[in-house]
Protein backbone atom coordinates (compact mmCIF):
# COMPACT_ATOMS: atom_id res chain seq x y z
CA UNK A 1 0.00 0.00 0.00
CA UNK A 2 1.24 3.35 -0.56
CA UNK A 3 -1.04 5.20 1.68
CA UNK A 4 -2.76 3.80 4.24
CA UNK A 5 -5.04 5.94 7.49
CA UNK A 6 -5.26 3.97 10.34
CA UNK A 7 -5.30 3.83 14.37
CA UNK A 8 -2.56 5.21 16.10
CA UNK A 9 -1.61 5.36 19.65
CA UNK A 10 -1.15 8.24 21.77
CA UNK A 11 2.44 7.76 22.16
CA UNK A 12 2.73 7.84 18.64
CA UNK A 13 0.93 10.58 17.88
CA UNK A 14 2.07 12.64 20.16
CA UNK A 15 5.29 12.15 19.18
CA UNK A 16 4.32 12.85 15.67
CA UNK A 17 3.01 15.93 16.85
CA UNK A 18 6.57 17.20 18.45
CA UNK A 19 8.52 16.01 15.56
CA UNK A 20 6.55 18.24 13.30
CA UNK A 21 6.43 21.48 15.81
CA UNK A 22 2.79 21.55 16.44
CA UNK A 23 2.14 25.13 17.87
CA UNK A 24 0.39 23.42 20.94
CA UNK A 25 2.45 20.45 21.60
CA UNK A 26 1.81 16.75 22.62
CA UNK A 27 -1.70 15.87 23.87
CA UNK A 28 -1.23 15.96 27.26
CA UNK A 29 -5.40 16.07 28.63
CA UNK A 30 -5.76 14.14 31.82
CA UNK A 31 -8.08 11.87 32.05
CA UNK A 32 -9.53 11.80 28.47
CA UNK A 33 -10.52 9.30 26.62
CA UNK A 34 -9.37 10.15 22.53
CA UNK A 35 -8.93 8.03 19.49
CA UNK A 36 -6.38 8.59 16.86
CA UNK A 37 -5.59 8.20 13.28
CA UNK A 38 -2.48 8.53 11.21
CA UNK A 39 -2.02 9.26 7.48
CA UNK A 40 0.58 6.71 6.40
CA UNK A 41 2.82 6.95 3.34
CA UNK A 42 5.01 4.13 2.45
CA UNK A 43 4.69 3.01 6.13
CA UNK A 44 5.68 6.70 7.65
CA UNK A 45 3.48 8.88 9.57
CA UNK A 46 2.29 11.99 7.29
CA UNK A 47 -0.25 13.47 9.58
CA UNK A 48 -2.08 12.28 12.30
CA UNK A 49 -5.50 13.55 13.74
CA UNK A 50 -6.76 13.65 17.72
CA UNK A 51 -10.34 12.66 18.58
CA UNK A 52 -10.96 13.61 22.60
CA UNK A 53 -13.96 14.41 24.49
CA UNK A 54 -14.35 17.52 25.68
CA UNK A 55 -12.25 18.88 28.33
CA UNK A 56 -15.19 21.46 29.74
CA UNK A 57 -19.10 20.09 30.09
CA UNK A 58 -19.83 22.41 27.54
CA UNK A 59 -18.62 24.13 24.51
CA UNK A 60 -18.25 27.70 25.31
CA UNK A 61 -18.26 30.90 23.32
CA UNK A 62 -21.33 29.55 20.96
CA UNK A 63 -25.28 30.99 21.48
CA UNK A 64 -27.69 29.46 20.56
CA UNK A 65 -26.39 25.77 20.80
CA UNK A 66 -25.79 23.17 23.55
CA UNK A 67 -22.78 21.51 22.91
CA UNK A 68 -22.36 18.95 25.63
CA UNK A 69 -20.28 15.91 26.18
CA UNK A 70 -23.37 13.81 25.46
CA UNK A 71 -23.65 14.96 21.85
CA UNK A 72 -19.84 16.62 20.73
CA UNK A 73 -16.56 15.32 20.44
CA UNK A 74 -13.89 17.85 19.44
CA UNK A 75 -10.90 17.17 16.83
CA UNK A 76 -8.35 18.31 19.75
CA UNK A 77 -4.95 18.44 17.31
CA UNK A 78 -4.58 17.93 13.63
CA UNK A 79 -0.75 18.50 11.97
CA UNK A 80 0.85 16.82 9.15
CA UNK A 81 4.57 17.28 8.05
CA UNK A 82 3.12 19.75 5.04
CA UNK A 83 0.25 21.89 5.16
CA UNK A 84 -1.51 20.24 1.95
CA UNK A 85 -1.55 17.15 3.90
CA UNK A 86 -4.17 18.48 6.62
CA UNK A 87 -6.72 19.35 4.50
CA UNK A 88 -6.58 15.43 3.39
CA UNK A 89 -6.15 14.33 6.82
CA UNK A 90 -9.58 16.39 7.81
CA UNK A 91 -11.59 15.39 4.89
CA UNK A 92 -10.72 11.13 5.80
CA UNK A 93 -11.37 11.89 9.80
CA UNK A 94 -14.55 13.51 9.55
CA UNK A 95 -16.03 10.92 6.24
CA UNK A 96 -14.56 7.59 8.15
CA UNK A 97 -13.90 8.64 11.94
CA UNK A 98 -16.25 10.96 13.07
CA UNK A 99 -19.53 8.91 11.76
CA UNK A 100 -18.39 5.91 13.77
CA UNK A 101 -17.00 7.35 16.94
CA UNK A 102 -18.40 4.92 20.12
CA UNK A 103 -21.21 7.38 21.45
CA UNK A 104 -23.10 8.17 18.03
CA UNK A 105 -21.91 12.31 18.46
CA UNK A 106 -24.05 14.89 16.42
CA UNK A 107 -21.99 17.01 16.62
CA UNK A 108 -17.42 17.86 16.03
CA UNK A 109 -16.18 20.59 17.20
CA UNK A 110 -12.41 22.08 16.37
CA UNK A 111 -10.87 25.14 18.02
CA UNK A 112 -8.92 27.45 15.12
CA UNK A 113 -6.13 29.92 17.35
CA UNK A 114 -7.70 33.21 15.83
CA UNK A 115 -3.81 34.75 16.00
CA UNK A 116 -2.34 31.72 13.76
CA UNK A 117 -4.51 30.53 11.36
CA UNK A 118 -7.06 31.80 8.83
CA UNK A 119 -9.62 29.10 9.74
CA UNK A 120 -9.86 28.20 5.96
CA UNK A 121 -8.93 24.67 6.18
CA UNK A 122 -12.14 24.27 8.45
CA UNK A 123 -14.23 26.34 5.99
CA UNK A 124 -12.99 24.76 2.60
CA UNK A 125 -13.78 21.35 4.31
CA UNK A 126 -17.49 22.48 4.96
CA UNK A 127 -17.44 23.06 8.75
CA UNK A 128 -19.62 26.18 10.58
CA UNK A 129 -17.56 29.15 12.45
CA UNK A 130 -20.14 29.06 15.68
CA UNK A 131 -18.10 30.56 18.27
CA UNK A 132 -15.57 32.26 19.59
CA UNK A 133 -14.16 32.20 22.93
CA UNK A 134 -10.73 33.23 24.82
CA UNK A 135 -8.85 30.12 27.11
CA UNK A 136 -7.76 30.38 30.18
CA UNK A 137 -3.84 29.95 31.14
CA UNK A 138 -2.84 26.56 31.07
CA UNK A 139 -2.75 24.96 34.49
CA UNK A 140 0.12 22.43 33.59
CA UNK A 141 2.25 24.30 31.35
CA UNK A 142 1.41 27.31 32.66
CA UNK A 143 1.41 28.90 28.77
CA UNK A 144 -1.05 31.55 28.39
CA UNK A 145 -4.87 31.47 27.39
CA UNK A 146 -5.37 31.78 23.53
CA UNK A 147 -8.36 33.41 21.24
CA UNK A 148 -9.90 30.81 19.38
CA UNK A 149 -12.89 30.51 17.08
CA UNK A 150 -14.69 27.01 17.52
CA UNK A 151 -15.32 25.45 14.37
CA UNK A 152 -18.29 22.88 13.88
CA UNK A 153 -19.21 19.53 11.81
CA UNK A 154 -23.15 18.23 12.15
CA UNK A 155 -23.74 14.48 11.29
CA UNK A 156 -25.31 14.79 8.52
Amino acid sequence: MIVTYESIDLATANACLTRWGHRMGPLLRGNQRGVHHGLFHDGQPVAVTMTSTLIRERVGGVEGMVLDRGNTVELSRLCAVRPGLCRVALRLWREFVFPFLEGGYQYAISYQDAAQHSGNLYRFDGWQRVGYSHSGQDTRSGRPGRNKYVWLWERR
